[in-house]
């Protein structure tokens, strides 16, 4: 049995979907959360899950945006595999988030910036390609990588600033 295909997405696609992530982003840091959104589409290029940090307001450790976008659309899509969805994400996913995403079969996972400290998918570690990974999934990390980092570090440093 073959599995389906993510959808192909030209650059032009992602490009579009990651500023409308950086758009929802500004609106979440301006509400103290991280800024950081993610999306997941279907088969067909159609949204059926979406993310936001909340850990904050929610009070929840597991409020990260890739696990919201994965329950939304788990809900919606009425299943929990993923094989022919791609995520997009304004930042690598941390461990957490990417062994979720390799569970739940994402066919393929989209980021702007690097997490150097905590991603999962070559910043810190690369649970794709560990021999332990059941499910082999696209990666493709720095799309519109320095605007994507740019706005993380401005909402730190206006963080720091404000508790001077």
């Amino acid at each position: 049995m073959r599995l389906p295909k993510p959808i192909k997405l030209n650059d032009s696609k992602i490009f579009r979907w990651m500023m409308i992530l950086f758009e929802r982003a500004k609106e979440i840091g301006e509400e103290g959360e991280v800024p950081i959104a993610a999306i997941i589409l279907d088969d067909q290029g159609r949204c059926i899950g979406h993310g936001r940090n909340q850990r904050n307001k929610q009070s929840d450790p597991l409020g990260h945006a890739e696990l919201i976008a994965l329950r939304q659309a788990a809900w919606i899509k009425g299943d929990w595999r993923f094989n022919e969805c791609t995520m997009i994400v304004t930042l690598e996913p941390c461990q957490m988030c990417a062994g979720a995403l390799i569970q739940a079969r994402m066919g393929k996972v989209i980021f702007g910036a690097d997490d150097k400290k905590r991603g999962g998918f070559g910043g810190a570690i690369n649970l794709s390609t560990h021999e332990s990974a059941h499910h082999k999934m696209i990666v493709r990390g720095g799309v519109l990588r320095e605007q994507s980092k740019k706005q993380l570090e401005n909402w730190f440093i206006e963080k720091r600033q404000q508790k001077l």
